[in-house]
């Protein structure tokens, strides 16, 4: 008697438990990873990105009947009205919490429409502050829609999963939405993201593919837009933070040759000097040195002396071209604000010190191992 009333206790018991009555199966969610946001004539423009996860378990034979990914694209006078117009259209649940990137267009970071965007993204609960950061002036859709090479799934991507290609190159550096908050509410007020584009530089027998690249960055300040700084202008942005693992440089040996240099362990130390109400900083840059390929016999001590008269160039190149657009590239406003405080205060305007061409007084580059690989500075084949 006592085992039938404790079977039948057991079994109301069990009655009352709720399980996942509530839960969505997976099969039966659309997963978000990346979102494009553009601003036109007054609404906003949103391109919504749906993962294929059946394309992401795959093994080395890729189906070719299944779709990547499909884009999704809607507007609205507000971020969410754009995206309740879009769910009209989808059948099926959506999960936010594997959204890895959001592209911003160029009009999207004008007149501060990019902070409510910011503001809509990190107020979800399924949105992570992770996630990747880019801007862009090519098509939206056409970035959304662009495939890794070999077929590779949407999840391997560089926009998806920038770390990736690090180790080869560092030529931008990658930015969350933790950082990107980060550093439009602490001095300078400004951060710099990274500027995608599409190239064609990959292809198999039948057709050219495309593939996505970063050439440099676009400025955004809690005030709004300040502008790109692209390509070769771009080039010292590289070479003064600690971030980059990688790096090269090309320049002249002689009248008709070159040298491209790979450079390592970069470690850099930006002192403020202060002399009365004048602020100048001194930059000291320490990095190792790996030498690639090159024609004619040259000495180390040549190298060392064209390579950093070429680094140099770099930095002030694009210390210069961000001072036209009254950017301040390298943070220096910042560094100020870390190391004497008192002095910011007194100086700064919005978050930034007055900055010239001239601010940077000092700028030494230490190479401190510059290695030829296998064999010295010599030719390997002589004539």
């Amino acid at each position: 008697m006592k085992i039938k009333i404790i079977l039948l206790s057991s079994l109301a018991t069990s009655l009352l438990l709720s399980g996942c009555w509530d839960a969505t199966e997976p099969q039966k969610m659309y997963y978000v990873d990346g979102l494009g946001i553009d601003y036109k004539d007054g609404q906003y423009e949103i391109y919504l990105q749906l993962i294929n996860f059946t394309d992401v378990a795959k093994t080395e034979y890729p189906n070719p009947q299944v779709a990547p990914a499909e884009v999704g694209q809607s507007k609205g006078k507000t971020l969410e009205e754009a995206l309740f117009k879009l769910f009209r259209s989808i059948d099926q649940n959506i999960f936010w919490g594997h959204m890895t990137y959001i592209i911003f267009s160029e009009e999207a970071m004008k007149d501060k429409n990019t902070v409510p965007i910011i503001d809509s993204v990190l107020r979800y609960r399924e949105t992570r502050y992770q996630i990747w950061t880019y801007c862009t002036q090519d098509p939206i859709k056409d970035i959304l829609l662009v495939t890794p090479v070999l077929n590779k799934p949407l999840t391997t991507s560089k926009l998806s999963n920038p770390l990736n290609t690090e180790d080869k190159e560092t030529f931008v550096k990658p930015i969350n939405l933790r950082n990107l908050v980060i550093g439009l509410n602490e001095p300078n007020y400004e951060i710099g993201i990274p500027y995608v584009t599409i190239n064609k530089n990959w292809g198999t027998e039948n057709r050219q593919e495309q593939e996505t690249a970063f050439i440099g960055i676009g400025v955004l300040s809690k005030d709004g837009f300040k502008g790109f700084i692209k390509n070769d202008d771009a080039r010292g942005t590289q070479w003064m933070h600690d971030r980059t693992q990688r790096g090269e440089t090309t320049f002249k040996l002689d009248e008709n040759d070159y040298l491209t240099t790979t450079l390592e362990k970069i470690k850099v130390d930006i002192k403020p000097i202060v002399k009365k109400d004048q602020v100048t900083f001194d930059v000291e840059i320490t990095l190792n040195a790996r030498i690639n390929g090159f024609k004619t016999n040259v000495s180390e001590e040549e190298i060392r002396k064209k390579l950093i008269k070429e680094v140099k160039k770099e930095i002030r190149t694009t210390y210069n071209e961000a001072l036209a657009k009254d950017i301040d590239i390298y943070r220096l406003s910042e560094h100020l604000y870390r190391k004497n405080v008192k002095v910011w205060k007194k100086l700064e305007k919005d978050g930034k010190i007055p900055l010239t061409p001239s601010s940077i007084s000092k700028l030494d580059i230490n190479i401190n191992q510059l290695k030829s690989g296998r064999k010295t500075f010599t030719r390997t084949i002589n004539h």
